[in-house]
């Protein structure tokens, strides 16, 4: 590892041993650079990559803190490094998806309470009505996959479906400018998954969100190139 690496390293494990717990301050940074045998400009660049990843805060004339370290802050980097892929990575990450969603849309069947289900219905309805603007759409059709994985109450796993999907939301546009039918069928499709959903259909709600992610893999294949294996869709499993 590099020198910066290293000092990275160290602090990370002040975090992990709880010498330095979620909401703590950091040591003025003469003695924490002591104690740790850096020296303060390489504690600086330390402190910046931790900064950057949502690891440590910086206080204006306050300090530097750890963070809350919840997943949704500490995975918010994937939705950043998601964002910086091309080409075939949009596949593997349209194919991540179709792995993690539709496992996590039967979770939620499960567990949607009647005001999430409403929150679902609300984006429903406001895709609906904008049928003839792509952007609007697809906005709402963003935020009702959202408002799914919240219902699923697991934060860990709704910031890393959150951050995947920021990055689909652009092809989905795309596939809305180019194909005429494509606002008919996404709606349907979001009309099935929510029915599944108000009806507490674990395997027929999985089933629903396997075939709309499916639907735009196979487009993303044809119009990007079937550089990848065509997906080998796993069976579903009906909850007991």
């Amino acid at each position: 590892m590099s020198l910066t690496e290293q000092a990275i390293e160290r602090i990370r494990q002040l975090i992990k041993d709880g010498t330095l717990h979620p909401g703590a301050r950091l040591p003025p940074e003469q003695d924490l650079a002591a104690e740790l045998g850096l020296s303060r400009n390489l504690l600086r660049e330390a402190v910046r990559s931790l900064v950057t990843t949502r690891v440590l805060e910086v206080r204006r004339g306050d300090g530097t803190f750890v963070t809350s370290l919840k997943p949704e802050l500490l995975l918010e980097g994937v939705g950043l490094a998601v964002e910086m892929m091309r080409g075939d990575d949009l596949l593997e990450i349209t194919e991540v998806r179709r792995l993690f969603e539709p496992v996590a849309t039967g979770v939620a069947a499960l567990r949607i309470t009647a005001d999430q289900l409403a929150e679902v219905a609300r984006h429903l309805d406001a895709m609906i009505a904008a049928h003839d603007d792509v952007e609007m759409l697809n906005h709402h059709d963003d935020a009702f996959h959202r408002a799914v994985f919240e219902a699923t109450g697991n934060r860990s796993l709704c910031a890393l479906l959150a951050g995947i999907a920021g990055r689909t939301l652009r092809a989905r546009v795309w596939r809305g400018l180019v194909e005429g039918n494509a606002a008919d069928r996404t709606i349907a499709e979001h009309a099935a998954i929510y029915r599944a959903l108000a009806d507490g259909d674990a395997p027929l709600a999985q089933a629903a969100a396997l075939m709309h992610v499916n639907t735009t893999e196979t487009w993303l294949r044809e119009n990007l190139g079937p550089s990848l294996p065509e997906p080998a869709l796993a069976p579903l499993r009906r909850s007991s």
